[in-house]
Order: structure tokens, then C-alpha cells, then sequence
């Protein structure tokens, strides 16, 4: 567990925005899990391709624009887990090279270099929609049920975010005024590591059969969104990283951050805690932060 992806630390809450400006040199991370990660892909895209992927006809110049927004950065920012190599991009770390001149969507070759999921947002009479996205990795949402809606429907179901809220004409506001990349954070506790899980998450999550929640992993979420040059586009790079519960109780911090984390259970709102899936499981859940936030010596 490291610092840098701790957002339950007491920097980034649920249901706020808690946006902070990026510097375009870290708008993608790679990591060690780069690999496993590209072939998890690999076979979701293959079992479920009309659920990770979608597009509007008249995206694909913007998709392009993100796969030559991200050639660049990768080589440049990660040159030991990405060389040019003639008309495609090796991955030696990887194992893999993806060709640059296949006839398929831009933002399917750009999703197949990154561990991020990319959206396109587009501006329409309606607002800010869902035009095009590679979703491997949903937590809790489909694709097909978000894709072509405006901002206020795909937030519909997140308390506090829907039609007419203050944080959607925030989040709107912010989208029409973009200039420079920005970034968070989002968690969620989840009972398995699995990356695809598109699951609704109001269903209840059952955190193994102890008398404390003794199966819980923390998903988190790195997201980022970049303004497109040409198109006025923005893409949506959203990047999943996953930590079992035990790294917090080894973590220097692991009592500050439990206490932390009890401190924001403890303030969700009926509504919050039913679309988190945590209604019946709270109790469990602190019982066994309250373990780490208290340790017995």
C-alpha cells in the first residue's frame, strides 16, 4: 500500500469531486502490474466486447487524438516498457507489441497500451455524453447503460450527483472551463480482487463469513480527465488499482488511516451507504477497522 494511492487517508472523501491540478507528465501511471493487467483486458474484450467497448460514429478523429497524445508521453515518460518498433509499440516488460496500422478504433489500440479505461466525453445540447469508451474495468457500472447519456443520467444514481444537484452543474462547469489536466480519487470496499465488475453496486457485498468483515479489498480509482486540442474533447483515463485490507494493518500509518476510514463510514447517509453496497455490512466493516485503529499489544 503506498501513500501516493491511499485516497481514504482523509484526501479524497466519497461523494465529493476533489479535483487538484496534474502535471501532464503523470497523467498515465504504469506500474508492475502492467502485464496482468493488458491480459485481464485481453479476455474481458474477448468475452464481453459489446460491454467493454463503444462508440458514436463521427469520435474517431478524437480517438485518434488520444492515441497521439498518448504515444508520445508513454515513450517518453516509461522508455524501459515502451520502444517504437516500425508501424507498432513494443512492450518488452510486457510481452507484447501492439500495431499502430490496424483497421481498428483508435481508442481500442490506445486502451490496449495503458492499465487505464479511457472515455471521450462530447458536448452536446444536452450537455457533457458519454461519445466513445474502452470499459474493462467498470466498478459497479455498465457501459451500455451510461453510453450516449449526458453527465446528469450517468451520475443519476450517486446520491447527491444527479439532475439538477449542485455537484453536477460543478462538474459541468468544470468540464466547459478545463485547461489543464486534473485528477482523483475514488474508493470503494469491495469482497474479491477482481478487476471487471460491473456489477450495481447497491447489491449487498458480503465480506467473508466471520464475525468481522474478514474478506475486504480496497478498489481504488485514479481519475484523470485531459482537455483534446482539436476536437474540444475530454478524455477520461480511469485506472484501477486493488489492496487487501492487510496492507493497511502492516502500513506504518495503518492505525491513522483505519481511524480515518471509520471517521467517513461512520458520516454516509442512508442513501450513500445503500448505493456503496454497505448498508448491512458497516458494522463489519468497523469492527474490523477498529482492530487495525486499535491493535491489542
Amino acid at each position: 500500500m503506498r501513500k501516493l494511492h491511499t485516497p481514504y487517508d482523509g484526501s479524497s472523501k466519497l461523494f465529493t469531486i476533489g479535483l487538484k491540478p496534474l502535471e501532464a507528465g503523470d497523467w498515465i501511471d504504469v506500474d508492475h502490474h502492467l502485464r496482468d493487467h493488458l491480459d485481464e483486458k485481453d479476455r474481458v474484450l474477448a468475452r464481453h466486447s459489446h460491454d467493454a467497448f463503444a462508440m458514436e460514429v463521427g469520435t474517431e478523429d478524437a480517438q485518434a487524438e488520444v492515441l497521439e497524445m498518448l504515444i508520445p508521453h508513454l515513450l517518453e515518460r516509461y522508455p524501459d516498457q515502451y520502444q517504437l518498433d516500425g508501424n507498432g509499440i513494443a512492450m518488452p516488460q510486457a510481452f507484447r507489441r501492439v500495431r499502430l496500422d490496424d483497421f481498428v478504433p483508435p481508442l481500442l489500440t490506445a486502451s490496449q497500451l495503458v492499465q487505464d479505461d479511457l472515455v471521450i466525453m462530447r458536448k452536446g445540447e444536452d450537455g457533457w455524453r458519454l461519445a466513445a469508451a474502452c470499459l474493462c474495468f467498470p466498478s459497479s457500472w455498465r457501459l451500455r447503460d451510461k453510453f450516449g447519456k449526458p453527465m446528469h443520467q450517468v451520475h443519476g444514481p450517486v446520491p447527491g450527483f444527479g439532475e439538477g444537484s449542485r455537484n453536477n452543474e460543478l462538474i459541468n462547469r468544470m468540464f466547459d472551463n478545463l485547461q489543464v489536466p486534473v485528477v482523483r480519487w475514488n474508493w470503494s470496499l469491495y469482497g474479491d480482487d477482481v478487476l471487471y465488475h460491473p456489477e450495481p453496486g447497491n447489491q449487498v457485498k458480503r465480506f467473508g463469513d466471520g464475525d468481522i468483515a474478514d474478506r475486504v479489498f480496497f478498489r481504488l480509482e485514479r481519475q484523470t480527465l485531459r482537455k483534446l486540442p482539436r476536437s474540444g474533447d475530454i478524455v477520461f483515463a480511469i485506472r484501477i488499482m486493488i489492496d487487501p485490507m492487510e496492507a493497511m494493518e502492516s502500513h506504518l500509518e495503518g492505525p491513522q488511516l483505519a481511524r480515518t476510514l471509520i471517521d467517513q463510514l461512520e458520516a454516509l447517509t442512508p442513501e450513500q451507504l445503500d448505493y456503496k453496497g454497505y448498508t448491512a455490512e458497516r458494522h463489519r466493516l468497523i469492527d474490523r477497522l477498529e482492530r487495525i485503529a486499535a491493535p491489542v499489544v
